[in-house]
């Protein structure tokens, strides 16, 4: 099966970010964790250090008061893991989605069925995403982007 990969497009307006567009980033990774979640898919939220991986866990503590995400950093919970596990190392277990939010491909993305990724409106960072963009198409996936929705 082939690799599905969806770039959103951050917008530097977005009531969420700050300076450098991690928090809009991160806000939307909730977003999209939360939707997978509720399709019933288990989901791995890939950061770059183990910093970030507490940082979305915190926020997804507190994302939405309606209605829970269980989640877990990669080591924590239960055996198999939560339905959302976060780390910043190779995930343990099969799981169909990715959720991105490193500056670069991983090495194991093959292994999901969907990967969700981000391109901030910062320059540096838009290149960086641009650079992930090329590898994905490069390793064969099918690669789309959207804008993402505002909130309401």
């Amino acid at each position: 099966m082939q690799t599905q990969v969806m770039f959103y497009l951050l917008n530097d307006e977005d009531k969420n970010a700050d300076a450098n567009n991690t928090s809009s980033a991160f806000y939307h990774a909730c977003l999209q964790a939360s939707y997978f979640y509720r399709q019933n898919q288990r989901v791995f939220i890939y950061t770059q250090d183990q910093h970030q991986a507490e940082q979305i866990d915190e926020l997804l503590w507190s994302f939405d008061s309606d209605s829970f995400v269980p989640h877990n950093l990669v080591g924590e919970g239960p055996k198999q893991g939560a339905p959302v596990e976060i780390g910043n190392q190779v995930p343990r277990g099969r799981r169909p989605v990715l959720i991105n939010l490193t500056s670069t491909v991983p090495d194991f993305a093959n292994q999901f069925q969907f990967i969700v990724d981000f391109v901030p409106s910062d320059e540096t960072l838009k290149q960086q995403a641009r650079e992930r963009f090329k590898t994905c198409r490069q390793w064969g996936f099918q690669v789309n982007n959207q804008a993402v929705a505002e909130p309401q």
